[in-house]
């Protein structure tokens, strides 16, 4: 009963793992100076997400390594916001900056793939994006740069949303003011 009551844990484990995509972007070695000698730690930053529309970004700090990425982990797990995605790709190209780096997404057609760096794939792979094309500008930090995509993304908003948002249905966003509905 107690071997059965483990397997079914380990199970509900396994199935929790493959749900989540996590990305290490960084780990640091901090060291700092005492009179004792030099203390290391280590901060990692990690990227996660279920291929479903939501991502989320995590920093962990630790006296290991293997301490920082679980604790950035489970801080990014917690943290998944939902961004809105147009089937495989998005709606419509968008920029996004956060200090001195920017990156600019466009749409791709399908069976293009993600076409982007190492900061940026992390983030669109964890979102569920197969088809997009990015580039990078400015500074090449991979904290800057994930916050940067995520800035861009943040600003994607849905057909439904912006009829939501205008008070006006979706027909009349898309053919413009002017368009009334026969009755």
């Amino acid at each position: 009963m107690v071997d059965e009551r483990k397997k079914n844990q380990e199970e509900t484990r396994s199935e929790e793992r493959k749900e989540f995509i996590d990305t290490v972007i960084s780990i640091n070695r901090v060291t700092k100076v005492t009179s004792g000698g030099k203390r290391f730690t280590f901060a990692a930053f990690v990227v996660s997400g279920k291929q479903a529309g939501s991502v989320g970004i995590g920093l962990g700090k630790g006296r290991e390594a293997s301490v920082a990425i679980a604790k950035a982990t489970a801080r990014a797990r917690k943290s998944l916001v939902p961004y809105s995605i147009r089937e495989n790709t998005l709606h419509f190209n968008v920029e996004g900056q956060h200090g001195a780096s920017e990156v600019v997404l466009r749409p791709a057609s399908k069976g293009t793939g993600v076409i982007a760096g190492r900061a940026v794939r992390a983030v669109m792979v964890a979102l569920g994006v197969t088809d997009v094309l990015s580039k990078s500008v400015g500074s090449r930090s991979g904290q800057n740069l994930v916050k940067a995509t995520l800035n861009a993304l943040a600003r994607c908003r849905s057909l439904e949303r912006i009829a939501r948002l205008r008070g006006k249905s979706m027909k009349q966003v898309i053919k413009g003011a002017h368009y009334v509905e026969a009755q």
